[in-house]
């Protein structure tokens, strides 16, 4: 069922448009908490706003504070928004800043902005200075970097480090389980995912809410039941909607 058919007969059995709309995305919204949690936070995404406005007024007060554009250009980053963290980050290097958390940052601003030759050096710099940072995040910007532009045989190598650093870590398994199932090692790739489902199973139910996205995506039926149990959930609601609208027609 289309969500416009879904807005349909909940308007059609409120004759409210704005409380069916109101209600699709309230359902629209908990679904999406309950799997892949592609819809922003709301309030993660509100505190990190007002952060970077007040880092933006430190800026404009004072716009050679270092710090203040490094920190800047990571919630950048955390928003999806490299394009704008470089600019950020580069003035910072340009300045002398060649330590790990700057190099870091600007190389994985770059691999997710498709710039991949410069991102490669500067991360290999990075590493180079911490190979353990953030336990082994630079492997990973790596292994998904490449990816993304088809070297599974590249990817491999970071990602097998990052198990090695960080071996709860489910996105890593995913990942590797990808590269593998490119250079065909269907094995490998099937022990990969089952390794990554058992380490989603074994965490608590905060890291879970973290990790759920790339858990569904190595058991995708398990979103497909969740759909389907919203459904019907829809289905009902519309039922008892419409049941109570010929109720109180047949006592008008």
């Amino acid at each position: 069922m289309s969500t416009w058919l879904i807005w349909s007969l909940l308007s059609l059995v409120t004759g409210n448009p704005l409380l069916a709309g109101l209600v699709v995305l309230v359902l629209w919204f908990l679904g999406d908490r309950a799997t892949f949690r592609v819809l922003p936070d709301f309030g993660r995404w509100y505190s990190r706003s007002s952060e970077a406005a007040r880092l933006r007024q430190e800026l404009e007060l004072n716009p050679h504070d270092r710090r203040a554009r490094l920190a800047l250009a990571e919630i950048l980053l955390e928003k999806g928004r490299p394009r704008d963290a470089i600019p950020l980050l580069r003035a910072n290097l340009e300045a002398g800043d060649r330590d790990v958390f700057t190099l870091a940052a600007l190389g994985t601003a770059l691999a997710r902005a498709g710039v991949h030759e410069e991102a490669e050096r500067l991360l290999a710099e990075a590493r180079a200075l911490d190979p353990a940072f953030r336990m082994g995040e630079l492997d990973l910007v790596l292994g998904r970097m490449r990816l993304t532009l088809g070297d599974a045989a590249g990817a491999r190598e970071p990602l097998t480090r990052l198990l090695a650093a960080r071996p709860g870590t489910v996105e890593g398994r995913y990942l590797l389980a990808r590269a593998l199932e490119q250079l065909g090692d269907p094995a490998g790739a099937a022990r990969a995912r089952d390794e990554a489902w058992s380490e989603y199973a074994q965490q608590p139910r905060f890291r879970r809410r973290e990790d759920r996205r790339w858990a569904w995506r190595i058991r995708p039926w398990r979103p497909a039941l969740v759909a389907l149990v919203v459904l019907l959930a829809l289905l009902l609601l519309v039922n008892a909607l419409a049941g109570a609208g010929g109720s109180d027609g047949l006592g008008g």
